[in-house]
């Protein structure tokens, strides 16, 4: 009897331990905290179910990177309303980009829940920004869109992110077009398309053209920030330099 109590003991203790760290870091108890572990378990310390199948947090990452993704589309569209399409899948980038999620994870303590077979140090750079994914993932099965959403906006986003900071902060992709140019003896060129009032408000078309060719183009309330986008598109579409997951 004491040696099966010993062994309920430890088979708890894990549960016990995680469902604490959940309640002390975003105040809520798992319903299946078994979602919770499989989060944290980095694809090096994937275990073998009864199918023969590697299990680790790459499932979970995947959903939790399109659930998450929709949230911060969705609180950007509210909080900017008159900004352009590109405008908001600039802002969406720099709140889901890899170098965000892994601060804010290991901000969160995220290091310490994840399982590896070996130093994180060996390991992808991502991995605390892919457990975050996996967590959203983990949250969104266990609770819901509508408490994952909250939790995401209330909690992470206005505790975690200066988002007007982050609009102000620039990633020179014009920069980046140009020196890509250069480098490969290509002519680049950006015309200011038209410019057009939405709501009372000037916006600024710029068209990127290639070789006389038009690659993209992009509408913001100035030239700098159509630039930017318009860059940030064009980037994209040029063989070998697609940008890393945003």
């Amino acid at each position: 009897m004491l040696i099966s109590l010993a062994k309920i003991k430890r088979y708890f203790a894990p549960h016990q331990e995680m469902e604490e760290k959940l309640k002390f870091l975003f105040n809520f108890y798992p319903n299946n905290i078994n979602l919770y572990h499989l989060a944290f378990r980095h694809k090096s310390a994937a275990k073998t179910n009864e199918y023969g199948h590697r299990i680790s947090n790459e499932r979970l990452e995947f959903l939790g990177d399109a659930v998450l993704g929709s949230i911060v589309a969705a609180f950007l569209f509210k909080k900017y309303p008159y900004e352009s399409e590109g405008f908001l899948t600039e802002m969406r980038s720099k709140i889901v980009s890899r170098e965000q999620l892994n601060k804010l994870a290991q901000k969160l303590g995220f290091k310490e829940l994840l399982e590896t077979d070996r130093p994180h140090k060996n390991l992808s750079k991502s991995i605390y920004g892919d457990a975050f994914e996996a967590f959203i993932g983990a949250l969104y099965l266990d609770k819901g869109y509508d408490f994952t959403r909250d939790l995401v906006v209330q909690q992470i986003i206005r505790n975690h992110f200066n988002v007007e900071a982050l609009e102000l902060t620039e990633v020179n992709h014009k920069s980046k077009l140009i020196i890509w140019s250069q480098k490969n003896k290509k002519e680049i060129e950006f015309k200011v398309e038209k410019e057009s009032m939405q709501q009372k408000t000037k916006m600024y078309h710029i068209g990127i053209y290639l070789e006389e060719k038009r690659i993209a183009q992009a509408s913001a309330t100035s030239i700098k920030k159509a630039e930017q986008i318009a860059s940030r598109i064009a980037i994209s579409k040029l063989p070998g330099n697609e940008e890393d997951k945003a």
